[in-house]
């Protein structure tokens, strides 16, 4: 159990580490473009005459910013559990993710509102230089080109942090199609084709940022998995040996994975020992079945306790002892009662009695001493049945 245990936690290490290498390569790519196009941009912009072009140099400039969260997230995310996060760090990503996707719809909110502004005014254009045309186009190829490059890695790792950065460099994109849109079309005298570029994109933009922030949001608040993976982890524990039922299947989001905890039902005579081995065998084929659960918790019932525990209120043995050391007082063969095992079932407490073989003379006197045994704790509403082994 321990090498298992030790092996998947080994092969859960090599992916995280493999995950924030890609993830941080991709992210550096971003920064050196992104410092790039924002000196070409503004440079070229007042160099050009084009304030298009110099607002989309600051915008660019934007993306800097959150390059730098998201490598802050990723640093900080990949810490290993401790004192004060006993479930590690990986919804420091989820919480960039929401904000990222906040920037978003602020982006895309301020874009549409300046279009429909200048919409509103007829704003007459200041033609500007060709050449601001072609910085224009050569942004927007790099900045989609940064959008699908981090999109694969997003994909390949389901990572929504670098899905929502992908999404700021697809924004910054567009935007530069709508500034090389806004640009051409003030050299063929159409500056109004910028504006409602602007306002269609822009919304788009928002849209995403809206679904980011939501996403994120939704695992903030322990959100559960789909119905379709609670369904096959269901059918993967109820393929357990062992295991008879299930009830209490809970899951939440943290990062990328995924945490699990289920009650498993099992045969009330098992030794704690096989309750034990079969919910660490649900605990491992979960956890190697689907590679996006992090964790697994696994509570072993004897019934379905739904509604609440049925024995909750049920003394423990110290008193259960006391109590039958007084009850068998009056049987002397009570003193030769080797172990006294409890079952709690159905809210009371069957009591199972080992005595050595020759305590009785034969068959007749054993139902003797049964009897007794039985007649001793009528009277105690928390006991159940009573048998007697004897070997």
């Amino acid at each position: 159990g321990d090498d298992m245990s030790a092996e998947l936690h080994s092969t859960l290490d090599t992916a995280s580490d493999g995950r924030y290498q890609a993830s941080r390569r991709v992210t550096f790519v971003s920064i050196v473009w992104n410092l790039i196009l924002t000196v070409v941009q503004i440079l070229i912009g007042i160099v050009g005459n084009s304030q298009a072009l110099v607002a989309d140099g600051i915008h660019t400039f934007s993306d800097l910013a959150t390059d730098f969260m998201v490598l802050y997230a990723l640093k900080h995310g990949k810490k290993s559990a401790d004192a004060e996060h006993p479930y590690g760090h990986a919804r420091i990503e989820t919480a960039v993710t929401m904000i990222l996707g906040i920037i978003l719809f602020a982006v895309g909110a301020g874009i549409a509102i300046n279009a429909g502004i200048r919409l509103s005014t007829a704003q007459v254009f200041v033609i500007p230089a060709a050449m601001t045309l072609w910085i224009a186009v050569i942004t927007l190829f790099a900045k989609e080109g940064l959008y699908r490059y981090t999109m694969v890695i997003a994909k390949r790792y389901d990572s929504n942090m670098l899905r929502a950065n992908a999404w700021h460099h697809r924004s910054d994109a567009l935007s530069s199609l709508i500034v090389a849109a806004g640009i051409g079309g003030s050299l063929l005298g159409f500056g109004y084709l910028d504006a409602v570029a602007a306002i269609i994109v822009a919304l788009m933009v928002a849209k995403v940022g809206v679904n980011l922030a939501w996403q994120s949001l939704r695992e903030l608040i322990d959100t559960g998995l789909s119905t379709q993976d609670l369904g096959a982890i269901r059918r993967t524990i109820l393929a357990v040996d062992g295991v008879q039922a299930l009830h209490l299947l809970r899951t939440r989001r943290v990062g990328g994975q995924a945490l699990v905890d289920v009650h498993i039902i099992v045969d009330d005579r098992l030794s704690v020992s096989e309750g034990h081995q079969i919910s660490e065998t649900a605990r491992a084929r979960l956890m190697r079945e689907h590679a996006g659960i992090a964790d697994v918790l696994v509570h072993i019932d004897i019934e379905e306790d739904i509604q609440g525990p049925a024995c909750v209120d049920l003394p423990l043995r110290d008193e259960v002892l006391a109590r039958l050391t007084r009850y068998f007082q009056d049987i002397p063969e009570a003193r030769a009662i080797e172990h006294t095992l409890l079952h709690y079932r159905n809210g009371r407490i069957d009591i199972e009695l080992l005595l050595p073989l020759d305590t009785v003379a034969d068959t007749a006197a054993a139902r003797r001493l049964v009897a007794r045994f039985v007649e001793a704790v009528r009277a105690d509403r928390e006991f159940g049945k009573v048998d007697v082994r004897f070997h």
